[in-house]
C-alpha cells in the first residue's frame, strides 16, 4: 500500500510543507503565481507517478484535501490536469520552447534610483512558467489539452492576451481551429500592399470562415447569409477577428448614374483601411475578381480619406480551386483575397436534449477546482 511506504509519506510531508509556504506568501490566489504553483505540482506528481501507479493521484487528492480542507484546485482531476500541463511543455526542448514564445520578459530593478530594462537572465524553466502564466487556469487547461504542439499553444496564449478572450470564445476558436485557418486565404497583398502592411493584412484574414451562429432554411441565397451576418453582427466581427468596425450593409454607390451596392462595408483600424466583403453562395470565378475590382476603385475614390491606406476585399465563396484563385488575383492591381465560408449545420431538436448544456459544462470547470 502507498499509505505505508515510508518514502511516499516523506515526500507527502515535504509537499504539504510547500503547499503551506505558498498559503502563507498568500499568492495562490494570483493568477501567475497559482500557474506557477500548478507546474510545480504537476513536475512534482510527474516524478513520483511512475513509482507508485494509477491509484498515485487519487489518493494524492484525498491526503491533501484532509491536510487543506478548504483549498480549491487538489481534486483528482486537476491534479492530472497539473501532471498533463508541466508534462506538454517539458516534453519539447525547454529552451526551444522559450524561443517559440518570443523574447524572455523585461525585468526592471527595484531600485527606482536606476532604471535598468537589462533583462535578467533566468532559469529555462522558470521562463516558461512566467510566460504560460499570462493567462488563467482554464484558459490554460483548454490550451495544453487541445493544442497539438508547443508552436499552437503559443498561437492560442498570444490570441488570448491580444484579443482579451473569455474562456467561451477561447474553446470555440480551438474548435474551429483558428490557428490552421489563420492567414491562409489566398491573397495579392505581396503584390499590392507594402511590407510590413502586406503582412498584416495577411494574418488579418482566415481561410475558411466558420459562420456557425447563423440559421438557415433549405435554398438559402446570399441575401439571406447576409441578413444573418447583420443581425448576428457580434459574433460575425468575432469570426472576423479583432479591428473591424462594421460600417454598412447594402453600402450604396453611384457610379456614371448608375446605382451599385457593396454586400457588406467595414473599416479596419489597425490596418486603417475600408474592407469590402462580397459573398458568393457557390464556387469561385475568376470573373469575381472583376466586380470586386470595381466596388475597391470606387470606394478608394468616393469613399476613403487622404490618410486612409488602399481599401482591400475580401470575396467569399462556398468553394474555390486554390489555383484558379491565384490565378484570377495574380494581375490584378487592388489588394484582395479569397476565402471559403462554411455554415454549421443545426442539429434537430430531438437531439439537442442528447447535448450537454452551457450550465453543465461550466459546472465540470468548477469541479476542477474543489
Amino acid at each position: 500500500m502507498i499509505l505505508t511506504d515510508s518514502t511516499y509519506k516523506q515526500w507527502l510531508i515535504e509537499l504539504k510543507g510547500k503547499i503551506r509556504s505558498v498559503q502563507i506568501k498568500a499568492a495562490i490566489a494570483v493568477n501567475s503565481e497559482l500557474i506557477q504553483f500548478y507546474w510545480e505540482l504537476g513536475k512534482m506528481i510527474s516524478e513520483k507517478q511512475t513509482s507508485y501507479g494509477t491509484g498515485f493521484i487519487p489518493q494524492l487528492s484525498t491526503d491533501l484535501k484532509q491536510e487543506f480542507p478548504e483549498m480549491r484546485g487538489l481534486s483528482a482531476r486537476n491534479l492530472a490536469f497539473c501532471r498533463q500541463f508541466y508534462q506538454f511543455y517539458a516534453a519539447a526542448n525547454l529552451q526551444q520552447t522559450v524561443a517559440k514564445f518570443g523574447q524572455q520578459p523585461v525585468v526592471k530593478s527595484q531600485n527606482t534610483d536606476i532604471q535598468d530594462n537589462t533583462p535578467i537572465q533566468l532559469p529555462v524553466e522558470q521562463k516558461v512558467q512566467q510566460l504560460v502564466a499570462q493567462v488563467p487556469w482554464g484558459h490554460n487547461i483548454l490550451i495544453f489539452s487541445k493544442s497539438k504542439n508547443v508552436t499552437e499553444a503559443n498561437f492560442y496564449i498570444h490570441q488570448t492576451m491580444e484579443n482579451n478572450w473569455s474562456r467561451d470564445v477561447l474553446a470555440l476558436q480551438l474548435k474551429t481551429e483558428l490557428y490552421i485557418r489563420n492567414g491562409k486565404s489566398i491573397t495579392n497583398f505581396k503584390n499590392t500592399l507594402p511590407e510590413p502592411l502586406s503582412d498584416l493584412a495577411q494574418q488579418t484574414l482566415k481561410d475558411p470562415y466558420i459562420f456557425d451562429f447563423m440559421a438557415l432554411a433549405t435554398g438559402f441565397k446570399e441575401k439571406d447569409i447576409e441578413k444573418q451576418l447583420v443581425e448576428h453582427i457580434t459574433k460575425f466581427l468575432l469570426e472576423l477577428g479583432k479591428g473591424f468596425a462594421f460600417v454598412g450593409q447594402q453600402y450604396h454607390l453611384e457610379v456614371a448614374d448608375n446605382d451599385y451596392y457593396i454586400d457588406l462595408l467595414f473599416y479596419h483600424i489597425k490596418l486603417k483601411c475600408y474592407v469590402v466583403i462580397e459573398l458568393k453562395n457557390r464556387k469561385f470565378i475568376p470573373e469575381f475578381g472583376g466586380k470586386l475590382n470595381f466596388y475597391l476603385s470606387a470606394v478608394d475614390t468616393m469613399v476613403k480619406e487622404k490618410d486612409d491606406g488602399p481599401t482591400i476585399g475580401i470575396l467569399l465563396c462556398r468553394d474555390k480551386n486554390g489555383i484558379e484563385a491565384e490565378f484570377a488575383l495574380r494581375d490584378i492591381n487592388k489588394p484582395m483575397g479569397v476565402s471559403e465560408f462554411q455554415i454549421t449545420e443545426h442539429l434537430p431538436d430531438n437531439l439537442k436534449s442528447s447535448l450537454p448544456t452551457i450550465e453543465e459544462i461550466e459546472n465540470e470547470f468548477k469541479n476542477l477546482e474543489q
